[in-house]
């Protein structure tokens, strides 16, 4: 009986070491899948970065920026991430932080978002970052 007690107790301590080291790993890779479907975004960055200084064509270069935005957003969309509606929005404490108020002419803009100065984002239902705003007063 001691010896199955042994054994077992043994066979546990085991699985514990087993299970933390894996805990520990996933922790540690974790992003990894998400980095890999970054780096393509990032290559296209390199490109663009090494063909701005020979290129003289502006609309060229402005284009494929605006293609790598695109695919930067699209890569955010995917994974969960979405912008706060805040231009024009009333404001919401949970939502925008206030960075400044400016007094306003219309009467419909009191209390509501006239700028943003940072967007918020949303990562699935949680904030992750706040919008920083100018609120009309």
């Amino acid at each position: 009986m001691q010896d199955k007690y042994l054994r077992l107790s043994a066979e546990f301590d085991n699985y514990r070491k087993r299970t933390l080291r894996e805990k520990m790993e996933l922790s540690k890779y974790a992003t990894e899948d998400m980095l890999l479907k970054l780096l393509p975004v990032m290559d296209d960055f390199d490109r663009a970065v090494s063909n701005i200084e020979s290129s003289s064509d502006y609309i060229a270069i402005k284009n494929g920026i605006d293609l790598i935005y695109v695919k930067f957003n699209d890569f955010l969309k995917q994974n969960g991430v979405r912008e706060i509606a805040s231009l024009n929005c009333p404001f919401n404490v949970d939502l925008h932080d206030a960075v400044a108020k400016v007094a306003v002419d219309e009467e419909d803009k009191k209390g509501k978002i006239i700028d943003v100065i940072q967007k918020g984002y949303y990562l699935q239902d949680k904030i992750i970052r706040h919008s920083k705003v100018v609120v009309g007063e």
